[in-house]
């Protein structure tokens, strides 16, 4: 290492070298050897965005954008792409600044053309030459009669174990045949989709909903962009989206709808662009943005579309963007009779709970009014769907509509999948809903997929019948028969949450908490905080047994998991999806279908 001019990269691979040289030493001569330090990923000294084997509809317009961190001040940055300078290929000037942190950006841009593309970034200091190449794939493929509208449902967290659960609730099962089938599982298609993103194994909603909106990976808390190295959550790069894309090219309607804030991490993927999916003030405003305002939105979180002065409201001006909407030409909803009464208008704005709706047991079974407050006449996700499909089918041009089962999710972090089963089975019947509109028109593509997995699996069942409670309760193998849910109305709805079998379901990755495998009468958080650490929550102790956290003690709620998670798909385009697929491809299967392409632009 004599050589003062060495790169920061050669100096990487030279440590890389020695660290090889190292293991190699320590297995010949017995040593053990950890693995960690070897196998890292090295964080290269030029960090281009996109990033290395992204994905682009041809026209689909980004910020490309370069950091590239040196001990020296670089003094300047050559980019080339298919040997083309970078200035001349986008005829755009690019925007740079020297410093040990130096950028190049030109935004707004696009790949005209299908085929592969080369970046090379030089960057040059007074220590040396800094290089980096990567490869970017460009797609315009079409199916030959495209689909005329596509609905994707997202089951915020819904895993294979969620959909299994939901299944033995919903369709029971006799001699160790399941009676039937849920309607996501009805369909044509199956795949298996991988979750992880640009930073991490285990993903968040916003960064995992937005590679689905986007086909780009992101980060965790991250939506419609790459992160840099800013502080600013607003100056990320962008990556156009499946809203923009749609509205753009072929002036489709557009529609969101959750049991979520609609300003949360999934719903507002689809649109919106921020490192920060915490910035819901800003959604909430951005949603107006021409580029992608959606035709329809229904959920909840009002509160952040209410002026600062009213009770609940979340925002810090005195902006009403119910009011703002109205003035656009949307009809306004708050209650499922009002959004009875709407009928089907070109535009509407429904929030029908001041943050995350509440869920379908505490809405329609128990209904119990010190869990409901004032929001006791809150719509089903089947209402909101059925509305949102009358009123976007009206565009000759088609429409794009993203519904999700949000709180799926929600209850699954609070470890209480009973809630979480009846909201999956909700939304399975909101998926019947559209299946019913596909027959008819046989124009539609429907998808059906998570945005990531939890962590639950079930053991057997569990009672106290014999009088054994705690883990001796759990019944296994043969002692564990059948779960004694019933439905006597034929709804697809158990009429008793908390039969007197019910199942063990059992988690993975949890905080300190109480297991009793009961149904909580109210929602009641697994763990609290105390003194900086979570600790099992003292309501959740009768009858229960106290399990020790294996995640860190700074979480009091159990968290994602890693797993792949299953899509299901029919319609027009739907045999794009096939085995073990990336989560970015679920938006290239949508434009496929769809048709789209970047390079047009809808007069």
């Amino acid at each position: 290492m004599s050589n003062p001019n060495m790169s920061l990269l050669g100096l990487s691979r030279f440590v890389r070298l020695l660290t090889a040289f190292a293991v190699i030493t320590a297995l010949v001569s017995g040593m053990s050897v950890s693995y960690a330090a070897y196998y890292a990923p090295v964080q290269p000294s030029i960090n281009i965005m996109p990033i290395d084997r992204a994905k682009f509809l041809t026209g689909q317009t980004f910020d490309f954008a370069i950091e590239v961190k040196t001990a020296a001040p670089a003094t300047a940055i050559d980019v080339t792409i298919n040997g083309v300078p970078a200035e001349k290929y986008f005829g755009k000037q690019a925007k740079t600044q020297f410093d040990t942190m130096s950028t190049y950006r030109i935004n707004d841009v696009a790949f005209r053309q299908a085929g592969g593309v080369t970046v090379t970034v030089t960057a040059k200091t007074a220590g040396g030459v800094e290089k980096r190449t990567v490869q970017y794939e460009i797609t315009n493929d079409k199916i030959k009669k495209p689909a005329k509208n596509v609905i994707l449902f997202i089951g915020d967290g819904m895993s294979l174990q969620a959909r299994q659960i939901a299944r033995i609730l919903a369709k029971g099962i006799t001699e160790g045949k399941y009676n039937d089938l849920l309607e996501m599982e009805k369909m044509s298609n199956l795949a298996l989709i991988t979750t992880s993103g640009n930073d991490s194994l285990v993903t968040d909603s916003a960064n995992s909903a937005s590679a689905y909106a986007t086909g780009h990976k992101s980060s965790v808390n991250a939506m419609g962009v790459y992160a840099d190295s800013t502080k600013d959550p607003f100056d990320d790069p962008k990556v156009e989206n499946i809203i923009e894309l749609a509205k753009r090219t072929r002036g489709m309607s557009t529609g969101i709808v959750s049991t979520a804030n609609i300003t949360d991490a999934t719903p507002a993927a689809m649109l919106t662009h921020t490192r920060k999916r915490s910035e819901q003030n800003y959604i909430a405003a951005d949603m107006l943005t021409p580029a992608h305002r959606p035709d329809v939105i229904l959920g909840g979180g009002s509160r952040h579309f209410l002026p600062q002065s009213v009770p609940g409201s979340k925002r810090t001006d005195e902006r009403n963007l119910f009011n703002e909407f109205q003035a656009q030409g949307y009809t306004l909803a708050t209650t499922k009779n009002e959004l009875k009464q709407a009928g089907a208008p070109d535009k509407i704005l429904g929030l029908f709970q001041l943050d995350n709706m509440d869920v379908y047991v505490d809405r329609e079974v128990t209904k119990n009014p010190a869990v409901l407050g004032k929001f006791t006449d809150q719509p089903t996700l089947m209402d909101m769907t059925q509305t949102a499909i009358n009123s976007l089918s009206k565009n000759k041009n088609g429409f794009f509509l993203m519904v999700e089962g949000a709180c799926i999710d929600k209850q699954l972090h609070a470890m209480d999948w009973q809630r979480a089963a009846y909201d999956t089975i909700e939304m399975d019947k909101a998926v019947g809903i559209a299946k019913e509109f596909a027959k008819k028109n046989g124009d539609t593509l429907i998808i059906v997929v998570a945005d990531h997995a939890h962590g639950a699996s079930i053991t057997g069942t569990y009672h106290e019948l014999d009088g054994k409670t705690g883990r001796d309760g759990v019944r296994i193998y043969a002692d564990a028969g059948w779960p004694t849910f019933a439905d006597a109305d034929g709804d697809g709805f158990p009429n008793n949450p908390d039969p007197s079998v019910t199942l063990a379901v059992q988690f993975a990755n949890h905080p300190e908490y109480y297991e009793n495998y009961k149904f909580q009468k109210v929602p009641t958080s697994p763990a609290i905080m105390a003194n900086g650490k979570a600790v099992a929550n003292p309501k959740r102790s009768e009858g229960g047994q106290l399990m020790p956290g294996n995640i860190p003690a700074s979480d009091p709620s159990e968290v994602h998991s890693a797993d792949d998670v299953p899509l299901t798909a029919q319609g027009p385009g739907a045999d794009y999806f096939k085995g073990i697929m990336d989560n970015t491809e679920v938006f290239y299967g949508i434009v496929r279908a769809l048709g789209l392409d970047g390079n047009q632009n809808k007069k």
